[in-house]
């Protein structure tokens, strides 16, 4: 009698690469999905442009997952940027490094990749099954999906997302499954996310969807530059999502969160006070701002939306042009998150990524309890934990 097949619930980037990684030890394996196409989220990150990975030295980019960091070390260490890009190339994916260091593919779209990485799978007996959602398992052990009540599995991994862009697949609705088995799970809440202002109805009328940039951003000892967008609600963009974890950590303690902008970080304080100080003549202030600082309409407002009364004296609007504080009042909602924090705490999987609760099933991906930031971060340490859960299914059934 032949062995059921290694079923993959989840067709993301962790659940393909793990789908890759059986059928490359000889595993007869299907991929189950609840959308009609694999790969959706991945689609929706190639929007703009899809950044594979990031091109900094090894040692700096592990210190990006923060907590996790020794967590990932290993399966980083043996899939990291490097690896991937050769990954890539290997399936006709030319890459390239851009200004910032990320790595994008040559033509920054995410179709050719993954049509090349379909391919790929189905060549080495991949079955998908699209249109199938989870519900658990049945008194015999075998998985249940609401369009095939029962299929027997080998073994499993689950690689079904977080709980961010709901419609793209990850909705989290498989925490009562798991936690009825005795995992513990963590509630998710909001990583890469937007935040809250309460801006002026003038200043949201008027300035919504009107980019910031440069600007210098700091928040609790951390600083860097980059771009944010102005939104009815508040803020976002790359800027803000890479101090988007100390921002919501903050607000959940403090009921809020004091961001500081520099608006015109590559000017020094001594530089542009001596701007400010270049006859006004009968300018209004917002003319003076633009003649002899190119601080625009928009970045002016911002100004007043953050200090409300400006400063009179020369050196006193420089330093506050320099250091804007802006409270956020809350991240924005979850469904508008790009991933998600919380999910099935690390101590719950052993080194191979299986639950301990649950001998034979695998965890990857977003379903996990760490995050990371926007800028190839999270998709590297989705497909290096997808390798490793794979890696470690095909060993577990090597045993019987």
């Amino acid at each position: 009698m032949s062995r059921p097949p290694a079923i993959v619930i989840g067709a993301g980037p962790a659940g393909l690469m793990a789908a890759e990684m059986m059928a490359r030890h000889s595993l007869t394996v299907s991929v189950y999905d609840w959308m009609p196409s694999p790969g959706r989220k991945l689609m929706r990150a190639g929007i703009g442009g899809l950044n594979l990975t990031h091109s900094e030295p090894a040692a700096d980019f592990l210190t990006r997952y923060g907590s996790a960091a020794g967590w990932l070390a290993p399966m980083l260490a043996q899939f990291g940027p490097d690896q991937l890009r050769v990954w890539a190339a290997e399936l006709g994916i030319d890459t390239f490094v851009g200004s910032s260091g990320r790595v994008f593919p040559v033509g920054m779209k995410a179709a050719p990749l993954l049509r090349a990485w379909l391919r790929r799978l189905q060549g080495l007996g991949v079955s998908f099954q699209p249109r199938h959602r989870w519900l658990g398992w049945n008194s015999d052990g075998t998985l249940r999906f609401d369009a095939a009540p029962s299929v027997a599995s080998a073994v499993t991994v689950l690689a079904l997302g977080g709980a961010s862009w709901p419609r793209l697949g990850s909705d989290g609705g498989w925490t009562d499954i798991l936690a009825a088995r005795g995992v513990a799970i963590s509630p998710f809440c909001p990583s890469n996310c937007g935040f809250e202002v309460g801006w002026s109805d003038f200043f949201k009328d008027r300035f919504a969807g009107t980019p910031i940039k440069p600007a210098g951003l700091s928040f609790q000892g951390r600083s860097l530059k980059g771009e944010f967008m102005i939104t009815r609600h508040g803020i976002e963009g790359g800027a803000i999502y890479a101090l988007s974890a100390a921002l919501r950590d903050a607000i959940q303690a403090d009921g809020q969160a004091v961001l500081t902008i520099d608006l015109k970080p590559d000017w020094s304080l001594e530089r542009l006070t001596q701007a400010l100080d270049s006859p006004r003549g009968s300018r209004s202030l917002a003319t003076h701002l633009d003649k002899v600082a190119r601080l625009k309409g928009a970045q002016v407002a911002l100004l007043r939306e953050g200090v409300r009364e400006l400063p009179t004296e020369t050196a006193r609007l420089a330093a506050r042009i320099k250091a804007v504080p802006l409270t956020l009042t809350a991240p924005r909602p979850l469904a508008e998150a790009i991933s998600t924090a919380g999910g099935i705490g690390l101590e719950q999987v052993d080194d191979g990524l299986m639950l301990k609760a649950l001998p034979g099933v695998f965890v990857a991906g977003e379903m996990l309890d760490w995050e990371a930031p926007t800028g190839g971060y999270l998709l590297t340490a989705c497909l290096a934990q997808g390798r490793w859960a794979g890696l470690a299914a095909a060993q577990f059934l090597s045993r019987f």
